[in-house]
C-alpha cells in the first residue's frame, strides 16, 4: 500500500439537517494520547448525545445513562470526530506503517491530509474551518495549522486548544529526570494549591474564592519560588525553609517532606501524598476525584482515579451508540487506543532545515500559521484541576509565542473548575459550550 493511505471517515460526519452546507462552520475535532480515538470528545463533549458520569467520583458500572446532549455544538457548526490512525474502526497496515503514523510530523501529516480528503469529498472547501485539539490534540493542532496553511494553502478560520501542551520540556510527570529545567515545577503549582483548595487540604484555612486565592500563588510561583529553584545547590539554607513553608501552605504537603524533595514536587509524588493519612490517591487527569491507594508505601501514584472513573462509561456508550443509532461497526472491533511503541518526537518546525534536536516545541509552528493567516484566531481551554497539563502552562506558552504584538489580540483564554477533559463536569459543560459558540461565531464572519 502507499505510505499515506488516502483518509477514509468511518463515522459519519454530524452535519445539521436543513442548514445551508456550503458555507457553515466546520469543526474537525480529535483527542490526544498520542494514540488515543476521539471517543472522549465525542460520547461527552460535543455530540448529539453523551454519556452521564459522576462528577467528582466513581461512575457506577452499567447500565449507564445516555442524554440527548445540550450543549453539542451542532448550533454552530457541523462536527468531524477524527479517530487516529489504528484507534476506533481504523486499522495501519504496510511496511513501517508505525512510521508512517506514529510521530509528531507523520501524525499531523495524516491528519492534514484526512482533512483535505474530507473538504473535497464533501464538497466543504468554502466553509469556515476550525480544527479542535485536546491535549496532545493540542501540539497536533499547532503543527497542522501550519501544515495546512504553508502545503495546502488552507486557511483555517481557528484553533482550538483544549488542555494544551505545546512545549514538551514543559512537562510536569517526570521532570526529575530533565534537571536544570525547573519550568515544571513552577507551572503545577497554582494546580496542586488549586486541588488543595477543592479538598480542603490548605493549612491555613480555605479562602472563600479560587480564583484570587490562585493568582497570589502564580505571583509567587513566578517569582520567589523560580528564582529559588533557579539558585539550585546555592540557596542558602535560610531561603529554603522559608520557601519550603510558603509551599506547604499552598499546596497542604508538609515542609519536611518538600525539603527532603529539594523543593521539587512532581505530580506523581503530589497525587500520592497529598491525602495520604486517609489511603488515598488524587486523580491526574482531573484532581477533584479520589481513589483509594493501591500501595501506600509507594512515592508516586500508581493510577489515576478519574480515568478509572469514568471511562468504562464512555466505552461502554459508543461501542453500543455506534451500532445501535448509526448502525457501524458490526463484527468488528472498536480500539479506544493505539499501541503506539515509542512515538517519535522529532519534530521539523517551519523554516528548519531538519528536525531540531530535544525536547520538541510547536509554538513555532502556531506561531507561524498565525502570522502567514493574520486572522487565524486561538481559543486556549483548561480546567483549574488539571495535572496532566496544568492551566499555567497554557497561559506561558501563549506568553512565549514569537508573534508580532498586533497579532495577540487575536488569542482567547478561559478556565474551568474542571479538570483536564473540562466537559466531565457538567456546569463546566454549559459555559464551555458557550465559549465555544462566541468563538466559532465570531471567527467565521465577514470583517
Amino acid at each position: 500500500m502507499s505510505r499515506w493511505p488516502k483518509p477514509q471517515c468511518f463515522i459519519p460526519p454530524i452535519l445539521k439537517k436543513g442548514a445551508p452546507a456550503p458555507d457553515r462552520p466546520i469543526t474537525f475535532l480529535f483527542n490526544g494520547g498520542p494514540g488515543s480515538s476521539t471517543v472522549w470528545l465525542h460520547m461527552g463533549a460535543f455530540g448529539p448525545q453523551r454519556v452521564v458520569t459522576a462528577d467528582d467520583t466513581h461512575t457506577p458500572a452499567a447500565p449507564y445513562r445516555v442524554i440527548d446532549n445540550a450543549s453539542s455544538l451542532l448550533d454552530v457548526s457541523d462536527l468531524v470526530f477524527i479517530d487516529a490512525p489504528g484507534t476506533g474502526f481504523s486499522r495501519i497496515a504496510g511496511k513501517d506503517k508505525e512510521k508512517s503514523f506514529y510521530g509528531i510530523d507523520p501524525d499531523a501529516f495524516a491528519f492534514s491530509e484526512f482533512i483535505k480528503g474530507f473538504l473535497a469529498q464533501y464538497q466543504r472547501w468554502n466553509s469556515p474551518k476550525f480544527v479542535f485539539g485536546e491535549s496532545y490534540g493540542t501540539p497536533r493542532a499547532a503543527v497542522m495549522a501550519a501544515h495546512l496553511q504553508n502545503s495546502g494553502s488552507i486557511d483555517l478560520n481557528g484553533v482550538m486548544l483544549l488542555s494544551a501542551t505545546l512545549n514538551f520540556d514543559l512537562w510536569a510527570d517526570a521532570p526529575q529526570f530533565n534537571p536544570g529545567t525547573d519550568m515544571p515545577y513552577v507551572l503545577t503549582l497554582p494546580t496542586y494549591a488549586a486541588t488543595a483548595w477543592y479538598h480542603n487540604r490548605l493549612p491555613g484555612g480555605r479562602p472563600a474564592q479560587l480564583e484570587p486565592f490562585l493568582a497570589d500563588v502564580q505571583h509567587f510561583a513566578t517569582t520567589d519560588y523560580a528564582a529559588a529553584l533557579i539558585q539550585g545547590a546555592d540557596l542558602p539554607a535560610d531561603q529554603r525553609n522559608v520557601i519550603a513553608a510558603k509551599l506547604a501552605g499552598y499546596t497542604g504537603l508538609s515542609a519536611a517532606y518538600i525539603l527532603r524533595s529539594n523543593l521539587r514536587i512532581n505530580v506523581g509524588q503530589f497525587n500520592r501524598n497529598l491525602a495520604d493519612e486517609a489511603g488515598l490517591t488524587v486523580g491526574r487527569l482531573d484532581t477533584r476525584f479520589t481513589g483509594p491507594s493501591l500501595d501506600v508505601l509507594s512515592r508516586e501514584a500508581e493510577y489515576d482515579p478519574q480515568s478509572a472513573a469514568i471511562s468504562s462509561a464512555y466505552v461502554s456508550v459508543f461501542n453500543d451508540y455506534v451500532r445501535t443509532r448509526l448502525h457501524y461497526g458490526k463484527g468488528k472491533a472498536f480500539k479506544v487506543f493505539a499501541d503506539v511503541g515509542d512515538w517519535n518526537l522529532a519534530h521539523r518546525p517551519p523554516g528548519a532545515s531538519s528536525p531540531v534536536s530535544g525536547a520538541a516545541n510547536v509554538l513555532p509552528d502556531l506561531a507561524n500559521a498565525m502570522m502567514t493567516n493574520p486572522g487565524l484566531k486561538v481559543l486556549v481551554l483548561g480546567g483549574y484541576y488539571d495535572l496532566a497539563t496544568p492551566f499555567a502552562e497554557g497561559q506561558y506558552e501563549m506568553r512565549h509565542l514569537p508573534i508580532p504584538a498586533q497579532l495577540r489580540s487575536n488569542i482567547e483564554f478561559h478556565y474551568y473548575p474542571s479538570g483536564h477533559m473540562v466537559y466531565a463536569h457538567e456546569p463546566s459543560l454549559k459555559v464551555l459550550h458557550d465559549d465555544i459558540a462566541v468563538f466559532v461565531r465570531k471567527a467565521s464572519a465577514h470583517k
